[in-house]
């Protein structure tokens, strides 16, 4: 038997006491809130918190999870070669308290923004879908299942 494998990442929308959202551009994603994968050994909230820090240098505490989104499809990565595994991510709310915005490796830039003008900044289909989720959450987790290529397509959408 061939043991399936997934990807699991986790990200979190920062919002502050302002109303304003953490957001990062990426070279490949756009702008998108903090994650990432989910590395060996790691719990899911540490690399939350591990990835905002490293994509934006702003410390976070992980409250509440918001939205679980399954991207069933597989595909290939940018370099156009290798392939990626089907995907499930975690999408928490966090509140920051503390550090300084600073861009990295994987960023170009990092900054607070409106939340009404997140939507108008996010590009990629998927992580539309997620802040939405975020907009909407009224205390009951969104699931999801989508494919993102060869175009995003929305498969299934519950409260769970």
């Amino acid at each position: 038997m061939t043991m399936p494998t997934h990807i699991l990442a986790a990200a979190g929308v920062t919002e502050n006491d302002k109303g304003e959202i953490l957001l990062v551009k990426t070279q490949h994603g756009g702008w998108v809130f903090p994650g990432g994968q989910v590395e060996e050994g790691e719990n899911v909230i540490d690399a939350v918190i591990r990835e905002t820090i490293e994509e934006s240098g702003i410390i976070v505490v992980v409250q509440t999870l918001f939205v679980i989104s399954s991207n069933t499809g597989k595909n290939l990565w940018y370099d156009g070669i290798t392939e990626v595994p089907t995907k499930l991510m975690l999408d928490f709310i966090c509140k920051p308290v503390g550090g300084t915005l600073q861009t990295s490796e994987e960023t170009s830039e990092v900054g607070w923004y409106p939340k009404e003008k997140v939507l108008d900044m996010i590009t990629a289909p998927a992580i539309i879908e997620r802040y939405k989720a975020y907009l909407e959450f009224d205390g009951n987790v969104k699931y999801l299942e989508y494919v993102t290529s060869p175009k995003f397509d929305l498969k299934f959408e519950r409260l769970i």
